[in-house]
């Protein structure tokens, strides 16, 4: 057995995780390998986009790297 990070939330400390500011970074696998997701709550009514102020993005730069750097770690496992 082996535990694996799949989730990250950036968002700011003095927010919860149900916040439009909070940034949410998944590792994704729909059986052709593995890929990274990053989502916010909806800005409106079927909202396709995310928006990233300046200030959050080294935090979900190293969030989204951290995954990059998970699957690559899980891919060389399993080889």
């Amino acid at each position: 057995m082996k535990i694996r990070t799949l989730t990250l939330a950036v968002l700011p400390e003095d927010k919860p995780i149900f916040d439009e500011c909070c940034t949410i970074v998944t590792i994704d696998d729909e059986a052709a390998g593995e890929y990274v997701i990053v989502k916010q709550e909806p800005l409106g009514k079927d909202e396709q986009s995310i928006g990233i102020d300046p200030d959050e993005w080294p935090a979900i730069r190293d969030a989204i790297d951290s995954m990059f750097s998970e699957i690559k770690m899980h891919t060389q496992e399993t080889e």
